[in-house]
């Protein structure tokens, strides 16, 4: 009886941690979701949004670490802002659409402004912001701007963003990759060991899911 109430007990533990890990795995799954200017938001996207004060949401599985990210970040004496977070459909229209118009304010005909304003404003369906995983910050009063990389905010979170599952998405020497102009206050939510391993290498999410798909196995969180 004695024995077999020990294996009860470790079956019970064995399922008990497996549970978590299969969790994460799913998790991470959705985590590592590419959208780009040539891949656009899964149809049946959804998020689970939860607010982060100032008018500003995100989705539910990247919340606490981002807490915690600019929690830490303050610790250091620092005041990083979220400046943009989750966006709707509308939301991304309407900034695509002002984006354009201002290029075809410079000069540019429809077709080359709108080429122009999709290397700074994603095209809408195509933007991070509507997947609730990514967040701007900077503390520009101006705006959102390179300059912000230059400044204590930007420079700790682009060394320790990592730590908290999240990754400076588009990096200066990426662009051509990513398709994106450099931004040194867009964040996105990818978990940490990928986080890990993106920063470790010094690339970006696109080269990423490339050596997945060269190595032919699914991404995971831990």
């Amino acid at each position: 009886m004695k024995k077999f109430l020990i294996i009860l007990l470790v079956c019970a533990l064995c399922v008990g941690f497996c549970l978590p890990v299969c969790a994460a795995e799913q998790a991470g799954d959705r985590l590592l979701t590419l959208v780009n200017p040539w891949n656009t938001i899964p149809e049946d996207w959804t998020v689970e949004l939860v607010n982060i004060g100032s008018g500003h949401k995100v989705d539910k599985t990247c919340h606490d670490d981002l807490m915690a990210m600019l929690e830490a970040c303050r610790a250091e004496g620092l005041s990083p802002i979220v400046r943009s977070s989750y966006r709707t459909q509308k939301t991304q229209e309407q900034l695509y659409a002002n984006k354009v118009r201002q290029w075809k304010g410079y000069g540019y005909d429809e077709e080359a402004a709108r080429k122009k304003a999709a290397t700074i404003v994603a095209v809408p369906g195509t933007s991070e912001h509507q997947t609730g995983l990514c967040v701007d910050i900077h503390n520009i009063p101006t705006g959102a701007s390179v300059l912000f990389a230059d400044t204590p905010e930007g420079a700790w979170l682009a060394e320790n963003c990592w730590k908290f599952g999240f990754i400076l998405r588009y990096p200066k020497d990426k662009t051509e990759i990513t398709g994106i102009s450099f931004e040194p206050w867009h964040f996105r939510f990818v978990g940490r060991y990928t986080a890990y391993q993106i920063h470790s290498q010094g690339i970006c999410l696109e080269e990423y899911h490339e050596q997945l798909n060269a190595n032919n196995q699914p991404g995971a969180d831990a």
